[in-house]
């Protein structure tokens, strides 16, 4: 059997095709998943897709119609699936649930630095030979708060390395990880959090419950010289409110990999077509600013991982078997 990956950066290529050699066929695509594009997955059994992959009810009616009977995404989060769509269609949809926790907290903790220690600003600085300190002081972190919105296994890893460089812990989530409450976290309600802490970090999924968790009010309640991190999901943070946020002169710095209005922007070259995006476009020429394109999970320890349970997804669809990482099985409908 031969599968179509759609979204398929050149550095996965190689990585994917060595994977599934000697399992089955792939068909590796750089286009990403959408409207314009299933029609493009039309006989494929098997469609791998990306984060970015748009999967509403018009795309997954097409797939269906194609003959596509499973969907395996390369990614932990699924917002982007309409699940009872698929499921009324009867196709099988698996993600990957898990994956090196480190390579996002890592990169949030490279943000966090990067926005505090003014780097992009003095890197930029220094290529055209200027070499003044005027304007970029930081702060050190150390004996500072650092509060944690979500503390699963990306968030606990993003707190041990708080923990290391001698910060407060404040937490927020449904329940408490025992690990974080070991290096000395304490939880506490989310507005608390958002007054207290010095740097603010994002670890939670995107749900209904938790679009724009970071909405006007709580931008308002943070500290004015407070550094703002999101490597989770973009819709978690309301946009246009930290735009104005920003225009008032507030905030040391915020780093962000994700952006609620991405998909059709991140992954792609967009630097002679230009970006019609006019919050984004305002939101990149703040100085204290740093905007990525969602590649905190880039590493290859990570992508490995990502890769190697995608594979196992497949062959739990062809074998029968029901993984782990199903969220539509095989016949639900």
């Amino acid at each position: 059997m031969e599968i179509l990956a759609f979204g398929v950066q050149a550095d996965e290529k190689p990585l994917i095709e060595k994977a599934f050699e000697g399992h089955h066929d792939v068909r590796c695509l750089d286009v990403f998943l959408t409207e314009d594009t299933a029609p493009i997955a039309t006989g494929y059994e098997v469609v791998s897709t990306s984060v970015n992959a748009i999967l509403d009810h018009r795309v997954l009616q097409t797939l269906a119609a194609g003959g596509t009977q499973m969907i395996a995404q390369r990614s932990t989060g699924f917002n982007n699936i309409d699940l009872e769509v698929a499921e009324r269609l009867g196709l099988t949809v698996a993600r990957v649930s898990y994956y090196s926790p480190y390579s996002v907290a890592e990169f949030a903790w490279t943000l966090a630095v990067a926005v505090n220690r003014r780097i992009v600003r003095a890197s930029n600085r220094t290529r055209d030979f200027d070499f003044r300190l005027d304007g970029l002081m930081g702060r050190d972190l150390r004996g500072r708060t650092a509060g944690v919105l979500g503390t699963g296994k990306i968030g606990e890893a993003f707190a041990r390395i708080a923990h290391g460089f001698g910060m407060r812990l404040l937490g927020w989530d449904v329940a408490e990880n025992p690990a974080c409450v070991a290096l000395g976290m304490e939880y506490v309600e989310k507005d608390r959090l958002l007054a207290e802490a010095d740097l603010v970090s994002l670890h939670v999924p995107l749900l209904p419950a938790t679009h724009h968790l970071i909405d006007a009010g709580a931008l308002t309640s943070m500290k004015d010289d407070a550094i703002l991190v999101n490597s989770s999901r973009g819709g978690l943070v309301d946009t246009e409110a930290l735009v104005t946020e920003l225009r008032a002169g507030r905030f040391a710095g915020v780093g962000l990999d994700v952006y609620e209005a991405e998909a059709g922007l991140f992954f792609l070259d967009k630097s002679l077509a230009g970006v019609e995006d006019d919050t984004l476009a305002r939101l990149v020429t703040f100085p204290n600013v740093v905007v990525t394109s969602h590649q905190a999970y880039y590493t290859e320890d990570a992508v490995g991982q990502i890769i190697d349970t995608t594979l196992q997804n497949v062959l739990d669809y062809t074998r029968g078997r029901r993984g782990e990482n199903v969220l539509v099985p095989r016949g639900a409908s």
